[in-house]
């Protein structure tokens, strides 16, 4: 019996070190609060398991980088994804609109939370192709 739970203890610690650090983009262009919300708990749960969480909004979701956004509150927890974005970034998260984003929207780089810029095309397509990179789209 203690060979099994030692065992158990040992993969869960395995799981947690080959999370560790390990470079995750999350993408975001859903219009759909719960989309948007679903996408933000996993970032944050992944950053929460040692993975190092990039997060790309686009479309109606890079409105949750705005100064002031607000939004649907989320049950269970009464959160709005624009919370949970930040909440993802005071843990460490880097967060960025896509290029296409301000223009687009007629929004400026003032607009944007603190923190938060427009991606540059070169740099976030380099990013998506490292081979340790686990990209996930909403």
């Amino acid at each position: 019996m203690n060979k099994i739970i030692g065992a158990i203890v040992l993969m869960g610690c395995a799981a947690v070190a080959q999370a560790e650090g390990r470079p995750v983009t999350v993408i975001l262009s859903s219009a759909s609060t719960m989309t948007q919300g679903m996408a933000m708990v996993l970032a944050n749960q992944m950053q929460a398991q040692g993975g190092q969480v990039d997060i790309l909004l686009c479309d109606k979701a890079g409105d949750i980088a705005l100064k002031g956004a607000g939004g649907e509150a989320l049950k269970p927890n009464n959160v709005t994804p624009a919370q949970l974005l930040d909440a993802a970034m005071a843990k460490g998260a880097t967060a960025s609109v896509c290029a296409l984003y301000l223009p687009n929207a007629g929004k400026q780089a003032e607009d944007l939370k603190a923190g938060i810029a427009a991606a540059k095309p070169d740099g976030m397509g380099r990013a998506l192709l490292e081979p340790d990179r686990k990209v996930i789209a909403f």
